[in-house]
């Protein structure tokens, strides 16, 4: 079933949709059979199906003899990183994922891969495992598809649950335990389903929503609770049961105010809450199926940057990944509790750790390693197309995160395979190109670039003889020259050792193209490159070296492919194949024809077209009129056989003519027209065509038309002849390539499949397009087939789809493909020896096209061109000018009687005219622009005009009482004037505030500014560290460290500025030594003017102005009274009108009962009030149709009468005609009313008399009679009484406003005494007004000044004190750069010395000012000559003091560090700095300082002016008090008013009495007892206020004790901690060294290299002591043999003694001296050598007893074998 290294049989393979559709219904009936079966009992713990059963198969065309293991999987080399959740773990080493059609099992260790196929054919829509990883399932796709459980790791089919869904499985997961396994379809039906899969049976199954469903999980703390995320929603579940039965109800999670988003991933909480993800980075708390809070980071950022899922909760952490690439972990806690604030429903929060994966990483899914329990590891899915493995444990030996795998991200856009090696090229739009060895199954090399690539083609051998040339294009319309070379080999050429066995190398680019390109092509000879682009363009590259730019051509449409024409064409075509349907075929461009032009354009290359025009439908009705026509002959064949011939045959032929009149279909043209998918062509002027959308199904065989003229955007050109594709109506061919020997067409469906036809040699027309073979491999959706490629040698097929999946395919069984082929890895090309440097990219997105560089060039030059030509004409106009000017002198000098007048001078009149009318309009358009305010300020004089010139006065209105002779008249009142047309100028003296802002405003900025100026860059001023050479490359770690402690300082930092800042804030509100409470100098002030006699209290001061403005108010005031008196009167004479109207309607009420009562009972009526004509004067304005027709005969009478007066008089007579007329009407009413009583009355009696005369009434009658009269006079009297009261009260409301109207008049007349006054007031000052204003004038200058002068002083006393400041700041600088310099120079430097004095030294400083002008110029000189000369001066002073040499600071001394002298020559120019700024700030400071007692002493004088003029003005001010008091004033007094009396009675004479107002003196006389509380309570509080001050003051020392103390226990800690005192500030402040890093890891190294070479020198010791080993050895033999050699000389010795008594002394003397001679001098010999050999062995000892020494060789000389002595016979004796 499963084969070794990731090959799988032929058994594994898929058969097509039909056929597969087919056998998959009968299975699926059997198993449901089977599977009803054995629902009714248990399944076998131990069942499992065939394997072998179930995998789908590939299809293949009936009767043909197509093998079925045509083509055998041998590697998968993609990874659809896109799908969801498409990463799960089964043990600690093997990952499934998905792949099209495959699960790919993949060894993370040994990277080896094994597949299993889906069994529905039509693809894998999810994946899980069980929590056990004793299974895992693959939840198929398809028509009705199942879920299959596999056991692991036998890999066999262990359950298949049915029934689950109608088309696609989008979610499997298992619960907690493992029991239950929960699935979710995808559209149509969106099927929520509960299995218990070990029995293949369902729990519980409900529609989840109708949106695409992402995600189901069941919550680990509750089994029966389950959660849903999808499109816009979360769902929550319960499994419940009811009296039905089980049930699963779900409740949607409501967003609120929260905007809906997608939910990718949540996690379930313990507490029944959810946390979820968002789109935008934030996470949601659900509880119940609302939103409680939304976490965000602080200051509302987002806790990712994009799409957030939460996947995990333990140990009170809970982790997220995002899009954004990172892993943070958050406390739980806090989110549990989180609650939302005041402003929203947000929590903020910070997380806990976090850790950043990589760059340009999007995390979409992780799964945990199962073993060890609880582990850290995790896998990641990340959507870029990667594997990582995390270590999320967040400890300081965690390892970095590891990218197991890469892929492409994406669609592939480009593949292409060598045409010398078995290796394939690859491209897609994650900007990388990659290369792959599809024979050792593994990727060679990678190389990423700006932008995505879009196609990609590999250079024939033709062009590249070493097969290593790849042609890529890219979306930005960059086409680059990639150069693939093994570096391996440049070892031999260049000496070094790359890593990696492939590298891509940039060649060439260049940008023919502004889109993305689409198609590059090779001419067939190689001679010519052709790339087509989005942008309709087609551009021309001759090939060679460097590839140079021919030209381009525009096509009709987006180019799809282009295919130059075979070899066995006669001409060299290119034939470009549009998106649009387009075909254009142009001939190859002729290098020598072309000429040099302005643009690339080749507008002259030849070029046929052809349109494709849809046929499909036309195809379909003829297919379904033949199908049609076939029938009705059946029909037709079988009536003649059985209906009679001569009843029936009229009639079948009548049918049979109405049916062959029946109109066929429409004939049916897609529009938009249908898409180009491939082509290729067949013959000379003919290809065959794939089209999509509605006209798929087929292969179109076309030819390019004869007549060319036509426009190819409007041609129609048909197809002449089309192929029919089985099964292909939905699923269109989107690639075709053909083996090297063009007997396979293999085909790139749309469906994702691979379609294989056998073909004839030498079959063009595709006649042998019959049989086929089929397999479904990329995603039946999204994977469609767009690139498919045979190998060079035509045993492998290599496919690319959009689902990002690259598969190889051999063509024989892996065990025959080991034989046939020699080698296991594909041969890579060698380097070039020339091969240099890369060529530099096209890196920049607006980099020019070819085209605009070449059409930019062309427009620059024409430009200069024609600026050159408007400097010319310029230069030529100028010289005109300058001839012109010299005419006009010319005639200007001429005398008058024959110098030219200027009219004489003009040219042409036509000329001035056109001026002339030029500037008329443009006068017009002036007017007209300015109509609108001329059209208002005409309206505005018009309102001002009307405003003054008509006359607002009013009508007086009088109303008189009815019964009594009161009356009320309004006040006649002309119109008060506005308040706005009284000049109100009031003269205050109070201190100019804007003066005094404004003054305080340019303090602040010039304080800013000088503080900005002050500035001193600290980095500029402190010491730099010395500037060392980087040896040290810092690991990850030392790296992550030190950025870590800079942050960590920079905080440090942040915080101690925020400390200084508020510290600085509160210093500044401080209040100084003498600060006083405004309040308290408020009261004082006050308290001050008012202390002493009631009449010397300071009066305000008044002006003219001051009692003109009082002057008006009372008028406003009188007139405001009499108004609303006026309006309360005009209320009443309404009232009145209302009145008279009601009385007249009860009068004829009246009359009507009184006409029914009998004359004795009648009571006489009240008189009627009529309106007078001053109680309505308006009526005079009232006017009828009469009235003007009146008017107009008298106006005529006028006319005619010349001595009529005038209008006036015309009016007076038209009023005194209406009054005669007005009463005349109403005497005639009147006496109408009278008769017409008077004839009822007569009438009723007419009437009662001949009742009364004739007969007697009845008893009933009377009875009657004397009810109604009774009602009558009750109607009677009450109307009567209405009427009187109705009266009476208008009377009384009349007089009540009479007395109201007397009271107001006697205030009013006071009020005019009032005025009187005010008016003799306000002339008096207006004589002192002059004096007054004179000295305001003055005194306004003298506040002006004096608030410059303090305004100045006060800004500068601040740049005085910022000096102080700045002074202080630079003086502690200049400390810190000495302590700089001492610590630069580090301990027991031997060079401190010399150091010191190059520090210190003054040197000639060069200014920086440069300075301009020949006096400036002579004054630098001498000034330079001047400071040379102090230079000189101090380096003399300098030298002297230092008792020693001149200092030569221009040489660095030997020995000094080079690093250290260059840090002490910056630190010292650093201290000159320091030093000049200090000289410029003290300067200043003594400028401000003279400045500000200048000001001092100005301010003073000012003062004292101002106090003088306030002085005079308050004499003036007493004095017209003092005129004031003399006028005289009325004051009407009652008799009780006046308390003067004399002798008990009222003096007649007054003068002597003062007026008080009596509720003033009660308010003085209770002032007394107020003053004396209140000054009790003044007491008391200056008691506390003392009391406190002296508390505040032993607090303050106190406070003082206990800050000395502290600060001395701070200093002892830094002392015990650090042995000195350092500051803490600095000391927080302090960044991670980089120098000490480096020194460290330089230790670690050195450590490391020192401890190899001990390794070596403890293996060369232990050589060592084995030779010392074998030369003691050897030396013990040696002494082993002296010793025997000694025992042998004494033996010796003991014979010649013996042999001596023996012989003779004289006969042996002289032979014996002799003997004994050589023998003392050979053992001599022996002794020095063996002295020798010992003592070189002692040192070879000694060194090596020396750990580290240097070792020598050891003295291997042997010494040479002793040879025996010769013993002579006889006695001998030693000499010694």
């Amino acid at each position: 079933m499963l084969g070794e290294n990731g090959a799988f049989v032929s058994e594994q393979t898929e058969s097509t949709r039909t056929s597969s559709h087919e056998e998959c219904d009968t299975k699926h009936s059997a198993m449901q059979q089977e599977a009803g079966s054995q629902s009714k009992k248990q399944l076998p713990a131990d069942m499992y199906y065939k394997y072998e059963e179930l995998h789908s198969r590939p299809y293949i065309t009936p009767d043909s003899d197509i093998p079925e293991n045509l083509l055998h999987l041998s590697h998968s080399f993609g990874y659809d990183c896109g799908r969801r959740a498409n990463l799960k773990l089964l043990d600690d080493r093997t990952l499934i994922f998905i792949a099209g059609n495959m699960l790919v099992l993949l060894d993370v260790n040994t990277k080896e891969q094994r597949y299993l196929r889906s069994c529905s054919g039509g693809g894998i829509g999810a994946i899980t495992a069980h929590p056990g990883k004793e299974y895992f399932v693959v939840a198929e796709k398809g028509k009705q598809p199942n879920i299959i459980v596999y056991g692991y790791p036998s890999l066999g089919p262990y359950r298949i649950l049915r029934g689950g869904t109608e088309r696609e499985y989008s979610f499997v997961e298992f619960n907690h335990n493992g029991s239950i396994l929960a699935s979710v379809g995808s559209a149509p039906d969106y099927t929520l389903t509960l299995w218990d899969w070990r029995q293949e049976e369902v729990i519980l199954s409900c529609k989840a929503i109708s949106q695409e469903v992402y995600r189901v999980s069941f919550s680990p703390y509750n089994p029966g609770i389950l959660t849903t995320s999808g499109f816009g929603h979360i769902k929550f579940w319960k499994m419940a049961n009811t009296f039905t039965g089980p049930k699963l109800q779900g409740l949607i999670g409501h967003f609120g105010k929260t905007v809906p988003t997608d939910i990718e991933g949540y996690v379930e909480l313990p507490d029944g809450k959810v946390l979820s993800g968002t789109d935008w980075g934030n996470l949601l708390l659900w509880d119940g199926n609302t939103i409680k809070v939304e976490i965000c980071r602080n200051d509302g950022r987002t806790c990712h940057a994009g799409t957030v899922q939460p996947f995990s909760l333990e140990d009170g952490q809970l982790m997220t990944i995002g899009s954004d690439g990172v892993v943070r972990v958050w406390d739980f806690e806090r989110i549990n509790t989180a609650d939302s604030n005041s402003d929203g429903i947000r929590f903020e929060m910070e997380p806990n750790n976090e850790l950043v994966v990589g760059r340009n990483v999007c995390l979409s899914s992780v799964v945990r390693r199962s073993s060890p329990p609880h582990s850290f590891v995790w896998f990641a899915q990340d959507s870029n197309g990667a594997i990582w493995k995390l270590d999320l444990s967040f400890t300081n030996t965690s390892p970095d995160p590891e990218c197991l795998f890469s892929f492409h991200g994406g669609m592939i856009q480009g593949l292409d395979v060598s045409k010398k090696s078995h290796l394939m090229a690859t491209t897609t739009l994650d900007c990388s190109v990659k290369v792959f060895d599809f024979l050792a199954k593994r990727e060679l090399t990678t190389r990423r670039f700006n932008q995505g690539g879009t196609a990609l083609c590999w250079a024939p051998a033709k062009v590249s003889q070493s097969g290593g040339l790849l042609v890529t294009g890219f979306e930005n319309g960059v086409v680059r020259l990639l150069e693939l070379y093994n570096p391996q080999r440049l070892q031999t050429i260049t000496g070094q050792s790359p890593e990696g066995d492939a590298e891509l190398r940039l060649r060439q680019p260049f940008k023919p193209h502004d889109a993305a390109v689409t198609a590059v092509a090779y001419e067939r000879n190689g001679e010519i490159l052709a790339t087509g682009s989005a942008d309709c363009t087609v551009f021309f590259f001759t090939v060679g070296e460097n590839y140079n730019p021919i030209g381009f051509i525009h096509v009709p449409g987006l180019v799809k492919a282009l295919e130059w024409s075979p070899h066995s064409h006669n001409d060299n075509n290119l034939v470009i194949l549009c998106q649009s349907g387009h075909v254009v075929e142009v001939h190859s461009p002729d290098l020598a024809t072309q000429k040099p032009t302005n643009t690339f354009h080749l507008s002259e290359l030849p070029r046929r077209s052809f349109k494709f025009k849809s046929i499909k439908s036309r195809i379909k009705r003829e297919e379904d009129f033949a199908r049609n026509k076939a029938i009705k002959e059946e029909k037709k064949k079988k009536a003649k056989e059985e209906r009679l011939k001569d009843t029936k045959k009229l009639d079948v032929e009548q049918e049979e003519e109405k049916e062959e009149k029946e109109e066929l279909p429409p004939i049916y043209i897609p529009d938009p027209p249908s898409p180009l998918c491939c082509g290729f062509y067949s013959q000379p002027g003919h290809f065959w065509l794939s089209m999509g959308g509605f006209d798929s199904g087929f292969l179109y065989h076309c030819k390019f038309s004869e007549n060319q003229d036509e426009d190819p955007e409007q041609r129609q050109d048909e197809p002449f002849s089309f192929l029919p594709v089985h099964n292909a109506e939905d699923d269109p061919i989107c690639s075709i390539t053909f083996s090297s020997n063009r007997q396979l067409l293999l085909c790139g469906m749309n469906s994702g499949s691979i379609r294989i036809y056998p073909l004839q040699p030498g079959d063009h027309s595709l006649t042998s397009m019959q049989a086929y073979w089929t397999l479904s491999v990329h995603d039946n959706e999204y994977g469609h087939l767009r690139h498919i490629r045979c190998s060079h040698d035509d045993l492998f097929v290599l496919t690319a789809g959009d689902d990002g999946n690259i598969f190889s395919f051999s063509l024989l069984p892996p065990e025959e493909m080991q034989q046939s082929l020699q080698r296991k890895r594909a041969k890579i090309p060698s380097p070039k020896i020339t091969l240099g440097n890369e060529t530099e990219d096209i890196e920049d997105p607006a980099a020019y096209s070819l085209e605009m560089a070449k059409q930019k060039l062309q427009n620059d030059q024409l430009q200069k061109e024609a600026e050159l030509k408007v400097s010319e004409k310029q230069k030529n106009l100028s010289e005109l000018q300058k001839k012109f000017k010299k005419v006009l002198n010319d005639n200007q000098n001429l005398s008058e009687h024959i110098r030219l007048k200027p009219e004489e001078l003009q040219l042409d009149q036509r000329c001035y005219k056109q001026a002339e009318r030029l500037k008329a309009q443009r006068v017009m358009e002036v007017r007209k622009q300015l109509a609108w305010e001329q059209e208002r300020c005409s309206i505005a004089l018009k309102k001002l005009q009307d405003w003054f010139r008509d006359s607002l006065g009013g009508k007086m209105v009088t109303v008189v009482a009815i019964q009594t002779s009161h009356r009320v008249s309004t006040y006649h009142l002309p119109e008060p004037a506005e308040l706005s047309a009284q000049v109100r100028h009031r003269s205050t003296t109070r201190e100019p505030v804007g003066h005094r802002d404004a003054a305080l405003d340019c303090r602040k900025v010039r304080a800013e500014t000088a503080k900005g100026s002050t500035k001193i860059d600290e980095e500029e001023v402190l010491c730099h560290p010395v500037i060392r050479t980087a040896k040290i490359k810092l690991g990850d770690r030392q790296e992550e460290r030190l950025r870590k402690a800079a942050e960590k300082a920079e905080q440090a930092r942040a915080k101690i500025e925020k400390k200084k800042q508020e510290w600085a804030q509160i210093y500044a509100e401080k209040p100084s030594e003498d600060y006083e409470d405004p309040k308290d100098v408020e009261a004082i002030r006050e308290a001050k003017e008012n202390i002493g006699d009631y009449i010397g209290v300071k009066h305000r001061r008044v002006n003219a102005e001051m009692k003109r403005e009082e002057l008006i108010s009372l008028e406003e005031n009188m007139h405001e009274k009499q108004s609303e008196l006026n309006r309360r009167i005009v209320a009443l004479r309404d009232s009145k009108l209302r009145l008279v109207s009601w009385l007249r309607a009860q009068a004829q009420r009246l009359q009507k009962v009184q006409q029914r009562l009998a004359v004795h009972l009648r009571r006489p009526p009240p008189i009627l009030p009529n309106m007078l004509t001053e109680e309505v004067p308006e009526e005079k304005l009232w006017y009828s149709h009469s009235t003007l027709e009146r008017y107009r005969s008298l106006r005529e009478q006028r006319f005619r009468d010349l001595e009529q007066e005038g209008a006036a008089s015309l009016l007076e007579q038209l009023e005194k005609e209406m009054e005669e007329d007005k009463k005349e009407e109403e005497q005639r009413r009147d006496v109408e009313e009278t008769p017409r009583l008077s004839v009822s009355s007569v009438t009723r009696e007419e009437e009662e008399t001949p009742v009364d005369e004739g007969s007697e009434l009845s008893e009933l009658e009377e009875e009657l009679q004397k009810e109604e009269e009774i009602r009558l006079l009750h109607e009677q009297n009450t109307l009567l009484e209405e009427m009187e009261t109705a009266v009476c009260q208008f009377d009384a409301e009349l007089l009540l406003l009479c007395r109201q109207k007397l009271h107001l008049d006697w205030r009013l007349k006071l009020a005019d005494l009032r005025l009187v006054t005010l008016f003799q007031e306000m002339l008096l000052l207006k004589q002192f007004q002059r004096r007054e204003g004179g000295l305001h004038e003055k005194l306004n200058t003298c506040i002006t000044e004096e608030n410059s002068i303090t305004s100045k002083l006060g800004e500068c006393n601040e740049q005085l004190e910022m000096k102080r400041r700045d002074i202080a700041k630079l003086q502690e600088r200049e400390k810190a750069l000495t302590a700089a310099f001492q610590a630069s120079l580090g301990e027991n430097n031997k060079y401190e010395e010399f150091l010191t004095k190059v520090f210190k030294k003054k040197i000639k400083r060069v200014k920086k000012k440069e300075q301009t002008g020949n006096e400036e110029e002579e004054d630098s000189d001498g000034d330079s000559d001047g400071d040379s000369e102090e230079d000189d001066d101090w380096d003399d002073d300098y030298d002297s003091e230092e008792g020693g040499a001149a200092v030569n600071d221009s040489i660095c001394p030997e020995g000094c560090e080079p690093e250290l002298f260059e840090n002490t020559l910056q630190l010292r120019e650093r201290r000159l700095d320091l030093e000049e700024l200090l000289t410029e700030e003290k300067k200043s400071a003594e400028a401000l300082k003279k400045e500000s007692d200048s000001l001092a002493k100005k301010e003073k004088s000012v003062k004292s002016s101002r106090a003088a003029l306030e002085d005079d003005l308050d004499l003036i001010n007493r004095e017209k008090l003092q005129k004031i008091s003399e006028l005289d004033v009325v004051v009407p007094l009652r008799l009780h008013q006046i308390e003067y009396v004399v002798n008990g009675s009222v003096p007649s004479d007054l003068n002597e009495a003062l007026v008080l107002d009596k509720s003033e003196l009660d308010r003085l006389k209770g002032r007394i007892q107020q003053l004396q509380g209140e000054k009790l309570n003044q007491k008391d509080l200056h008691r506390q206020a003392r009391q406190q001050h002296t508390k505040l003051i032993h607090d303050r020392r106190n406070m003082a004790a206990t800050i000395q103390t502290l600060d001395q226990q701070c200093n002892e800690l830094m002392r015990t901690k650090f042995g000195r005192l350092v500051d803490l500030e600095a000391l927080q402040m302090l960044s991670g060294n980089r120098r000490l890093e480096e020194l460290k890891q330089e230790k670690l190294l050195k450590e490391a290299a020192y401890a190899k070479e001990i390794r070596q020198w403890d293996a060369k010791v232990e050589e060592a002591r084995q030779a010392v080993m074998e030369v003691t050895t050897c030396n013990t033999e040696h002494l082993r043999s002296a010793t025997s050699l000694n025992e042998q000389k004494k033996e010796l010795q003991l014979k010649l003694s013996t042999s001596q008594k023996k012989m003779g002394r004289q006969q042996f003397q002289d032979y014996r001296r002799r003997t004994d001679q050589e023998a003392i001098q050979n053992l001599q010999d022996l002794v020095i050598k063996q002295s020798q050999q010992a003592e070189a062995l002692r040192r070879e000892i000694h060194l090596l007893s020396c750990k580290g020494g240097h070792m020598l060789p050891p003295d291997q000389t042997r010494l040479p074998p002793l040879s025996p002595l010769r013993t002579p016979i006889g006695s001998i004796n030693t000499g010694k």
